[in-house]
């Protein structure tokens, strides 16, 4: 039956070019102008460590001596707290990160010295987040603690530099200090970037920084921190630093801590061991507060709303746009069924039921829904190089993958079939004796 009430559908839609048009594009352009807004919403909350993320931890303490009351620790930490619990090496993995601008240069090269952004942390920071090489591999632990001179840069970076070759074991300059490479990393683009996330600047909409590419240069903690000495910025200060810039014992927060536990019963004994630790530093006078706190990343990301408010506001009137597509849809498909009603009266009295006439009638509105599916495909492809075109950090994560694809098509048919259920059940119930008198 299907098949017939497929080739009933293609007639009828043939039969009524013009109204089929404009139901095809009421459909297409509701779908393209959602589609387009989900998909940017889909590429920016997706989950950056799937099936790793729920083991990676962001503990926080509380050093800041003018603030003991404070309702939340920050989001960073000073120097000293940071490398106390990473030197510690309670959890399977933990890395330090701070980052910082530098001028970076090859020798080899006639290329002019370049401004690039500098991440200095430690070996566990490539293996915790899963950071893909396509070259070498990371710098190894006797690197950290020997403050070795070796660096890993970014695909972009060595494309730049080395056209896109081999170049472990070649050398660039580091603002005016010459390191190794040792490893080049593969395209790499997390969305966000995830382990800068810090601030709630999400909830402010400054998402520049951290829907940004990742860093093109990264060093060992100890060798970025003496090569590019007073020139790292605080996050926050509660008194002047002796040395502005010089931030290693300074009262300052500007270092980040990430953590991995893999069993989830050590990881209640790693927020009890960060408990202890402020307990520890606020009897020996330190910390005049024993606030802590240690989220998980997916609930990190949540605490900072990493989807911009911009995007979330957008995506709400496209779909309050679909809905007006849709109604005006409803009232195309009512009057062409309607329209329809000496056919299906005499379908009628031929003994065909009113669920059969529902269901071809269900039949037409989803192939309408298929073609609107495909148009706003197209659309959205449209509407994403759009995005693309926009001046903000995360315009070229804007590309349709395959779960959103199937999306589109699953939502317009969807839709069309939502659309078409009043007309259908109105057709279904025309009474065929009161029809008849009039044929």
């Amino acid at each position: 039956m299907f098949g017939y009430y497929l080739e009933l559908a293609l007639r009828s839609l043939k039969r009524n070019k013009v109204l089929t048009t404009l139901m095809v594009l009421a459909i297409s352009v509701g779908i393209g102008t959602s589609m387009t807004t989900l998909t940017v919403m889909h590429l920016l909350s997706r989950d950056p460590l799937p099936g790793r993320s729920a083991q990676i931890f962001y503990p926080q303490v509380n050093p800041d001596i003018t603030y003991p009351n404070r309702v939340n620790p920050p989001d960073v930490m000073d120097y000293r707290s940071a490398m106390d619990l990473w030197s510690a090496h309670r959890a399977d993995r933990q890395t330090l990160i701070v980052d910082s601008e530098l001028k970076v240069r090859a020798p080899e090269t006639t290329l002019p010295p370049m401004m690039k952004s500098m991440l200095s942390t430690t070996t566990d920071f490539f293996s915790m987040f899963n950071v893909p090489f396509q070259y070498g591999g990371a710098w190894s632990e006797d690197d950290d603690t020997k403050h070795a001179r070796v660096v890993v840069i970014s695909a972009d970076l060595n494309g730049k530099l080395f056209a896109g070759a081999n170049s472990v074991g070649r050398t660039i300059r580091l603002r005016d200090t010459d390191v190794r490479i040792v490893g080049v990393l593969a395209p790499w683009r997390p969305s966000p970037l995830f382990y800068m996330v810090r601030g709630g600047s999400f909830a402010h909409g400054d998402t520049a920084d951290f829907y940004s590419k990742p860093h093109e240069v990264m060093t060992p903690l100890t060798s970025g921190l003496e090569i590019n000495d007073g020139h790292f910025q605080q996050y926050t200060c509660w008194r002047v630093p002796d040395t502005p810039g010089h931030l290693v014992n300074s009262p300052c927060e500007w270092v980040t801590l990430w953590v991995q536990i893999n069993d989830p019963a050590k990881v209640s004994a790693y927020r009890q061991f960060v408990a202890d630790y402020a307990q520890q530093q606020k009897t020996i006078g330190r910390f005049n507060s024993t606030l802590t706190r240690m989220f998980s990343m997916p609930e990190w990301m949540e605490y900072n709303r990493i989807v911009p408010s911009d995007v979330r506001l957008q995506t709400w009137l496209a779909f309050a746009f679909l809905t007006i597509c849709l109604f005006n849809t409803v009232g195309l498909l009512l009057a062409k069924f309607l329209r329809r009603s000496g056919e299906i009266t005499v379908r009628r009295a031929l003994g065909a039921t009113r669920r059969a006439v529902i269901a071809q009638c269900l039949v037409e509105a989803g192939m309408i829904g298929l073609l609107g599916g495909l148009g706003g495909w197209v659309l959205t492809l449209l509407g994403l190089w759009w995005v693309r075109q926009q001046p903000v950090a995360y315009a070229d994560l804007a590309h349709l993958d395959v779960s959103m694809f199937v999306v589109t098509f699953v939502l317009a048919v969807v839709v069309s079939l939502l659309a078409g259920a009043i007309p259908a059940v109105r057709a279904g119930g025309v009474a065929p004796a009161m029809h008849l008198k009039t044929l």
